[in-house]
């Protein structure tokens, strides 16, 4: 979520940027423009997209997520054991099974590491789909509803320049008119 919050921050300051300058350009050919404000952080937490592909996301990693507090469990239950029978078993016994501990420990600890690495790299690639999609459909919204311009995260705007409730509405109308066809 950091690296997302990060780039949007990166795309915030260049539309900034982009926006100062076509701002002053369009008011030198004319007088009347339309521009909106969205609150992109907003947008992208409650699009539907977004809720979607993290879904998505939770589908796709359940299984490995339950084999690995499968891995967690058993390896208690070995912990358990050796703390509660080591002062009985013999040597063997317990060497096999502070074996089997450590063994399991370290294999829990590369499987929840690797497990990690995928998911955040799977959140990220979702992440930035939906990423797009909302960008299209911002698009859509804005020349639906007539807008010469439609700027994010910008240092002050006024609640009437705000937009982004009737953008998320936008966005969770095509969700719906889409799940429809």
């Amino acid at each position: 979520m950091k690296r997302m919050h990060r780039v949007i921050q990166g795309l915030s300051r260049l539309s900034i940027c982009a926006a100062v300058l076509v701002t002053g350009l369009a008011f030198a050919q004319s007088a009347a423009l339309k521009i909106g404000y969205v609150d992109a952080e907003a947008v992208l937490l409650q699009a539907p997209q977004t809720q979607a592909a993290l879904r998505a996301l939770q589908d796709e990693f359940a299984p490995r997520q339950r084999d690995l507090l499968a891995m967690q469990s058993a390896l208690q239950e070995k912990q358990v054991t050796y703390e509660r029978d080591a002062e009985v078993m013999g040597q063997n016994e317990r060497s096999s099974l502070e074996r089997e501990i450590r063994d399991g420990t370290r294999d829990l600890q590369r499987e929840d590491q690797e497990f990690q690495e995928d998911l955040n790299l799977r959140r990220n690639e979702l992440l930035q789909e939906a990423q797009r999609t909302v960008s299209v459909q911002i698009e859509s919204f804005a020349t639906a509803k007539g807008f010469d311009l439609i700027l994010q995260n910008v240092v002050y705007s006024s609640e009437a320049a705000n937009v982004t409730a009737d953008l998320i509405s936008h966005l969770n109308a095509n969700v719906i008119s889409s799940g429809a066809n």
